[in-house]
């Protein structure tokens, strides 16, 4: 078949031929089309490092199309290594267009490939629960990691009863943890007693997962850890307890979190605004954006970082300096 490049610079005349005659759009379109064919030709050949191949794919905004010619790759590979490759690269691209293909993928003999399926199905908040839920007695700890997240990534309540089953025979402490945040995901309400159980567990990570699932129900039983958790001394263990609230909505965040933004911890402040805002407060992004500007040093640095996480365009803070008269 030649090298990428031979077959980049054979399919370069037909490309611009067919460009010249079409609108402006459409030869961008083409363009993209053919910058991403030979990207996948370089993967199928194994020239390029899976970050390299999923970054430069996403670039070109073509995720479904690369997808579809590297289903034609995937099929054809008969070495592991190689298969394993073009899997994660498939999982990276975050595209439905690639949902059958992992599926299929996900009852693969390796167990990395049926990993990285199962890692792309997460990824897409798959709703293929019938591919999964077997998955959980995989023989690969890797794979029940993964599993387990793809399974709390679906948010289908059908799911919690299995993984709260499975969590109790789980001997990896690290997929069993997994297991246990996922029930809460996954959203089944009925299952808050059963991770009730784990809060007394003598393991400090499993007593973290349970709680943790619980605040993702609502349930008070988790609201109560994570605020035993804040009212400690350690620097860390509020940490932990601030944690627990992440993703969840400001109604239940707010009553436990807005009487952190006068903490003298403030890593605890700016993280307790951040989650604030990302639940739907948005005042709390303009009061992470003015207490950076009052502050120095260290300190500025830490509102820095959460405001980073909240990727707030350059236009939007200037917008709530001039809102706050403190720049033009």
């Amino acid at each position: 078949m030649g090298t990428p490049l031979v077959r980049l610079l054979l399919l370069l005349p037909l490309v611009s031929s067919l460009a010249i005659a079409a609108p402006p759009s459409v030869q961008k379109r083409m363009g993209r089309r053919a910058e991403t064919q030979a990207l996948v030709e370089q993967v199928i050949d194994g020239a390029l490092p899976v970050p390299t191949a999923i970054s430069r794919l996403r670039v070109l905004r073509e995720e479904p199309y690369a997808a579809q010619q590297l289903a034609r790759g995937i099929s054809q590979e008969m070495d592991p290594r190689r298969l394993r490759d073009l899997t994660a690269v498939l999982a990276g691209l975050e595209t439905r267009a690639a949902e059958p293909l992992l599926a299929q993928l996900a009852g693969h003999e390796d167990s990395a490939v049926r990993m990285y399926a199962a890692q792309g199905l997460g990824r897409l908040g798959s709703k293929r629960v019938d591919v999964l839920l077997p998955l959980l007695q995989d023989k690969s700890y890797g794979v029940r990691r993964e599993v387990a997240r793809a399974l709390g990534a679906s948010h289908d309540p059908r799911v919690g009863k299995t993984l709260v089953t499975q969590a109790r025979t789980e001997a990896d402490p690290q997929t069993r943890v997994w297991m246990l945040e996922a029930v809460g995901a996954a959203g089944d309400k009925k299952q808050a007693k059963a991770l009730e159980a784990f809060l007394d567990d003598s393991s400090e990570s499993t007593r973290f997962a349970a709680a943790r699932g619980l605040c993702l129900l609502g349930a008070p039983e988790g609201f109560a850890f994570a605020k035993k958790l804040l009212a400690s001394e350690d620097r860390l263990v509020r940490r932990q307890g601030l944690g627990l609230y992440e993703g969840l909505p400001v109604k239940q965040t707010g009553p436990a979190l807005r009487p952190l933004l006068e903490d003298k911890d403030r890593g605890l402040a700016a993280g307790a605004a951040r989650i604030l805002a990302q639940g739907g407060d948005k005042t709390m992004v303009s009061w992470l954006v003015l207490a950076s500007w009052n502050a120095n040093g260290e300190e500025k640095l830490t509102y820095e970082k959460e405001l980073e996480t909240l990727q707030l365009a350059d236009d939007e803070r200037k917008a709530i300096l001039r809102a706050a008269g403190v720049a033009k």
